[in-house]
């Protein structure tokens, strides 16, 4: 055999073929795809512009329901007020000189009972406005309260015989007068008085109705009182007298206790609840004869159902009477009918998750890329990317339509579906796209965990992130990611 034909030839190679792609680090290819997830962050906080949006247009729509139903409803009262004539002295300057003035004047005094009893039902019922839906009730008040004018009255600055009480009167103070229904009636020691409009107290924004009554003979006064409203939101009582006691029954089952006073007793079931309130005037600050009127309850400490405020119960009323409410602030219990699960804090709490799902997806990828060999474009990252974050989208657009629950496993299932095609082309393997929907399987599933337990959502969320940077810390030790991540192997002798 001759040396020439023991030679091997090299065919040359031809200028027409492409060049191979030069092969990325890992450490650029980790660059690139925490590139990309930054970026969509921006679609992320998109997503909670729309919905804010979407939040705006429901309590919107929830409103416009309240404009013909009735609005956040505070019930006052009974309360007598008594007019009674007052002398005011001022001192003016006329001519450099100090003048002294005199004027009779006519001034209310506000009487709290010294017990009031009531029961308060609450029917609830749902009403829709195009795909919005908000719970709206009507609540059937009937109590009793005792009346008696204190014999050392003259220790509160007014003169018994000051008293104006043949024209006295008995005020209801209901925030919003337009959810009073028929059949509301006032009697006094047994005999029904003809309700008014208007007149009501401040502290339910000077609306409500009242009734005249002759209390001349200042004999003690028993005032039997119905009165029937419908309202939206939060559902509030202001107590007023040396002892008050309701009871409120629903067969509401999901209720919220607020305002300055919780329930003494109270009983929560699938079939509604029942509350007993017991407040006596010790607890309330406030003496049982005011000379001026209590203004209305502070609303930032009952939560968040406070958006329904009607605007008319914390304005100043338009009659000047604002300049009698010097008795201090009413407090207030407040009763809200809350739906079990408010979709749009949902989904607020999903999008913040958002991140989470980009970032295993990804990681997932980077592993098959730098590990498994299967290339991942720059472009399949961000195009998964978006799926991910469209995921929010669409269980925002469903759950306003089918409810949280069902949306959220239609939404899942849309976008687990759609990237295990898409992974199978991109990995190159069916396999793996079964892995990677796995994966989505258990987040998602996760995630709707957290949703429900958000008590302990930190807790088992940074527990989650520590064992999964553990993982890809575990498989990733060997990488070098300033090199090709592969160990130079001894090429063959030729």
């Amino acid at each position: 055999m001759t040396q020439a034909s023991q030679s091997v030839s090299v065919p040359p190679v031809s200028s027409s073929n492409p060049p191979a792609r030069s092969e990325r680090s890992p450490g650029v290819k980790l660059v690139i795809a925490v590139l990309i997830a930054v970026a969509l962050m921006v679609p992320l906080l998109m997503i909670y512009g729309l919905l804010w949006d979407r939040q705006q247009q429901a309590e919107t729509a929830q409103a416009s329901i309240g404009q013909g139903w009735g609005g956040q409803q505070t019930i006052a009262g009974p309360v007598i007020v008594i007019p009674y004539r007052a002398t005011e002295t001022t001192t003016v300057t006329e001519n450099g000189k100090d003048v002294t003035r005199t004027m009779n004047t006519i001034r209310n005094l506000y009487l709290s009972p010294q017990a009031n009893t009531a029961d308060v039902v609450i029917k609830p019922e749902k009403r829709k406005k195009a795909i919005y839906e908000t719970v709206v009730y009507e609540s059937q008040i009937s109590g009793s309260a005792d009346f008696v004018l204190p014999a050392d009255i003259a220790r509160f600055g007014v003169a018994r015989e000051a008293l104006m009480l043949d024209r006295a009167e008995v005020r209801l103070g209901v925030s919003d007068a337009r959810g009073l229904v028929d059949g509301n009636s006032v009697a006094v020691n047994g005999t029904p008085l003809a309700l008014q409009p208007g007149k009501g107290l401040l502290s339910t924004g000077n609306s409500g109705t009242f009734a005249f009554v002759d209390w001349s003979a200042a004999a003690p006064l028993k005032v039997d009182y119905k009165i029937g409203v419908r309202g939206l939101g939060d559902f509030k009582l202001i107590p007023r007298g040396v002892d008050t006691r309701w009871t409120v029954k629903s067969s509401w089952p999901n209720p919220s206790f607020g305002g300055d006073f919780l329930p003494a007793k109270r009983s929560v079931t699938a079939s509604g609840f029942t509350a007993t309130y017991a407040v006596p005037n010790l607890a309330l600050g406030q003496a049982q004869v005011l000379t001026g009127d209590l203004s209305p309850p502070v609303t930032s400490n009952y939560g968040p159902r406070d958006a329904y405020v009607d605007a008319v119960a914390v304005s100043a009323p338009s009659d000047g009477s604002a300049g009698e409410a010097s008795g201090g602030t009413a407090k207030a219990v407040a009763i809200s009918l809350i739906e079990p699960v408010d979709l749009y804090s949902q989904v607020d709490r999903a999008i913040k998750y958002g991140f989470l799902f980009i970032g295993f997806t990804f990681v997932a990828f980077l592993m098959f890329d730098i590990i498994a060999g299967a290339r991942v474009a720059p472009a399949e990252y961000l195009l998964t990317g978006i799926a991910l974050v469209l995921f929010f989208v669409l269980l925002l657009a469903f759950a306003e339509v089918i409810g949280f629950t069902f949306a959220y496993m239609l939404a899942s299932a849309a976008i687990i579906g759609l990237l295990a095609f898409y992974s199978a082309a991109v990995l190159k393997s069916w396999k793996r796209a079964r892995f990677l929907a796995a994966m989505l399987v258990g987040l998602y599933a996760l995630l709707y965990v957290l949703l429900n337990l958000e008590a302990y959502s930190l807790l088992i969320g940074s527990v989650l992130m520590f064992f999964a940077l553990a993982g890809v810390m575990y498989m990733t030790r060997s990488i070098d990611w300033s090199g090709l991540g592969k160990k130079d192997e001894a090429l063959p002798a030729v």
